[in-house]
């Protein structure tokens, strides 16, 4: 049977788009502590940040970046401590730009903030998370988006969570969980894991410690860009 070319010129188009929205790219830059930005060059999201700059001794960041933070932005957090979160900036960046916040305070509100971006899916893990004995409530999340599964740990110590996780894609974890699933057996099922929240000082030792292992990369420098294909 003879397809007709108007059918078939149909069906190539279609399966163009369909691979088009497969192969979309997923840029994500660090900005310090468990700061990142994800985008997919439409969509602007923005990870435990702006956060208090230099809070706890963590990383400092110029205040002049946050005039730079992308317009009608969706801003998550794992949690509301200074060092992951900033009530001040958060409120003034919404203000002035438009955009949603969503995460701890509103964790009941995830399925709103995945249906506002296109192939996107996300899932909360309510996770531990203590300060000086205190606990505080703390999501780690895992993202779908355009196909790729990108784990955030945020400030947990628990390596069950991403232990029961399979084929992550990459995995932004602090240094403390990889020493905690080497002490547990639990094994980190991820194609690339980033550590980050160093303290600066912990920088050289973190560059040399991983410094010739593939699938590790230390986050040490603010701007450091990576694109997920």
């Amino acid at each position: 049977m003879k397809i007709p070319s108007s059918t078939l010129l149909f069906f190539l188009i279609l399966f163009s788009l369909t691979n088009m929205s497969f192969a979309q790219k997923i840029t994500v830059q660090f900005l310090g502590n468990c700061g990142l930005y994800l985008t997919d060059g439409k969509e602007h999201i923005y990870i435990d940040f702006p956060y208090k700059s230099g809070a706890y001794g963590y990383m400092k960041y110029a205040e002049s970046s946050l005039d730079s933070l992308q317009e009608n932005a969706y801003f998550l957090f794992t949690h509301k401590h200074a060092d992951h979160y900033s009530r001040k900036n958060v409120k003034k960046q919404i203000k002035q730009n438009g955009g949603k916040k969503y995460g701890v305070f509103k964790i009941s509100k995830l399925q709103e903030f995945a249906n506002s971006i296109d192939n996107f899916e996300i899932k909360a893990f309510k996770t531990k998370h203590s300060f000086f004995g205190i606990p505080f409530r703390h999501y780690s999340f895992l993202i779908t988006w355009h196909g790729k599964r990108i784990f955030l740990s945020g400030d947990t110590t628990e390596p069950e969570t991403i232990g029961n996780i399979k084929n992550i894609d990459w995995a932004y974890i602090p240094p403390w969980i990889l020493y905690y699933a080497k002490q547990k057996n639990i094994s980190i099922d991820a194609k690339m894991q980033f550590i980050y929240h160093l303290y600066p000082s912990e920088i050289p030792d973190a560059q040399k410690q991983w410094k010739k292992t593939k699938n590790i990369h230390p986050l040490t420098k603010i701007g450091e860009t990576f694109t997920l294909e």
